[in-house]
C-alpha cells in the first residue's frame, strides 16, 4: 500500500487534469442540440469525449478526496459521494446521446427532440417518464457535491486552497445558468474545469518525499470506509 499509493494518487491527478481540460474544450465546440446534429460525426466525437471526460472526472475526484481523506472528514465524504453520482449520471445521459439517439433519429424523431429538450429547456411532445426530473437532479448533485468537496478541501489545507475555492465557486456558479441563454450557459463550466486542472496538477506534481504521507492517507481511507460499515 505504501509503495503504490503515491503513484496511484499521482495518476488520478492526471485524470483530473484531463477531465478539466475536456470540460473546458467541449463547451464551445458542442454541436447544436437538435435533431439534425444527432447523426453527424461531430456529435459522435463530442459525446465520446464527454464519456471519457466523465470517467476521468470520477478518477480525478477520487484522488482529490483520498489524498486528504482524514482531513476532509465527513464533509469531504459527502461531497465526494454526491459529485461522483453526478459524473455517473453524466456518463449515463451521454451514453444515450452517443449511441441510442442516432439510432432513433429517423424512426422516433419526437422522442429524440424531447430528450434533447431536457437540456435545452424546451418542452417535449412525448412522455419521457422520469427523465425530465433526472436532469435537474444531476444538476443538484453537481452543485452540492462540488460545493461540499471544495469547502472540505479548502478546510483540509492539503491541496491548494485557491484551487479548492475555485472548485466550490465553479459548482455554485451553475446557479446562474437560468440567467443566460442556451448554449451560452455552457461556459459556466470553465471555472470547474480550471479547478480540476489546478487540483489535478497539484496531485500529479507532488514530490516523492511525501510518499509515506500519501500512503498513510490512503490507509486512513480504508479504515474510514471500514468504520462506516
Amino acid at each position: 500500500m505504501k509503495t503504490t499509493a503515491p503513484n496511484l494518487i499521482r495518476w488520478t491527478g492526471l485524470a483530473a487534469m484531463l477531465a478539466g481540460i475536456l470540460f473546458i474544450v467541449i463547451q464551445p465546440i458542442h454541436p447544436p442540440e437538435n435533431l439534425a446534429s444527432v447523426t453527424t460525426d461531430a456529435w459522435a466525437i463530442i459525446h465520446y469525449l464527454t464519456i471519457a471526460m466523465s470517467l476521468f472526472g470520477l478518477l480525478g475526484i477520487a484522488g482529490i478526496y483520498f489524498r486528504q481523506v482524514k482531513e476532509a472528514g465527513w464533509l469531504g465524504l459527502a461531497g465526494f459521494t454526491l459529485f461522483s453520482l453526478f459524473w455517473l449520471a453524466t456518463t449515463a445521459f451521454t451514453f444515450v446521446e452517443a449511441f441510442i439517439l442516432p439510432l432513433l433519429a429517423t424512426d422516433a424523431p419526437e422522442f429524440v427532440e424531447g430528450y434533447l429538450g431536457i437540456f435545452g429547456g424546451s418542452a417535449s411532445e412525448v412522455n419521457l417518464g422520469a427523465l425530465p426530473a433526472a436532469a435537474p437532479l444531476a444538476g443538484g448533485l453537481y452543485i452540492l457535491g462540488g460545493l461540499l468537496l471544495g469547502i472540505a478541501s479548502f478546510r483540509a489545507g492539503i491541496l491548494p486552497r485557491l484551487g479548492a475555492g475555485l472548485l466550490a465557486f465553479g459548482a455554485v456558479s451553475t446557479l446562474a445558468a437560468p440567467l443566460l441563454p442556451h448554449p451560452l450557459d455552457r461556459f459556466l463550466a470553465v471555472p470547474m474545469g480550471l479547478a480540476l486542472v489546478w487540483l489535478g496538477y497539484s496531485l500529479w506534481s507532488e514530490r516523492r518525499e511525501k510518499a509515506s504521507e500519501v500512503g498513510k492517507s490512503v490507509q486512513g481511507a480504508v479504515n474510514e470506509i471500514g468504520n462506516i460499515r
